[in-house]
């Protein structure tokens, strides 16, 4: 019987290693990352069955990594394994087609459960993240179908902003003129209504772009 092929995806090499070393019995995993733009690269050579991916990671973060990767690849099942606990990126990690989402606090055994789920088409999230999805829900029905405003470009340009990368730097990255990247940082603070770098930071944060450890 064909083993699952499963791609890591997170920035701590430790936490990846703790990973394959948890799932290799039972699964293939086929490879690790350690950034959302080497994932994409990653999955479109390797063609996973299943990743399980971090949100908080350098160049692109989890979310947007998985909303490209689904384009190319739908048939890939997506399990987050974060330590984010905020029940609007849970639910938007949901949206955007994951399987699961769990914390990184959770047991080995629900990782396990997690993978087994995806593979079957049922999710499978952790029970504090459902408390919270539900909490959420009440307070605010509309909450998860409100729409962003900026464009996949601007994210990854907003993203690396935060992280502190110069502008030519991004340039480079992502292959576009500095002249373009200047644009996308115009239109995004113009968009956003931010008047600083450190309001352009405290967004990116607040809405899990970045995390603070990354800063």
């Amino acid at each position: 019987m064909k083993r699952t092929r499963i791609l890591l995806a997170d920035d701590h090499a430790m936490v990846c290693a703790g990973i394959r070393k948890l799932l290799e019995p039972e699964y293939e995993v086929i490879g690790s990352v350690g950034d959302g733009r080497t994932l994409l690269k990653a999955a479109a050579d390797l063609k996973p069955d299943l990743v399980i991916v971090d949100i908080g990671m350098p160049l692109l973060n989890g979310l947007d990594a998985v909303r490209e990767l689904k384009k190319s690849i739908p048939s890939a099942r997506i399990v987050f394994l974060t330590m984010n606990m905020d029940s609007d990126v849970a639910s938007e990690a949901l949206r955007i087609g994951a399987s699961g989402y769990l914390l990184k606090t959770s047991r080995e055994e629900e990782l396990l459960q997690a993978i087994r789920n995806a593979m079957k088409g049922t999710p499978y999230v952790s029970s504090q993240i459902r408390d919270a999805l539900e909490e959420s829900f009440i307070r605010d029905p509309r909450s998860r179908n409100r729409s962003r405003h900026l464009t996949n470009r601007q994210l990854e340009v907003l993203q690396m902003l935060a992280e502190g990368r110069s502008m030519k730097e991004i340039a480079s990255i992502l292959n576009i003129s500095f002249r373009t990247v200047r644009f996308h940082k115009y239109q995004i603070m113009q968009e956003l209504q931010l008047k600083s770098f450190a309001e352009l930071v405290l967004y990116a944060i607040k809405h899990s772009i970045i995390s603070p450890i990354d800063i």
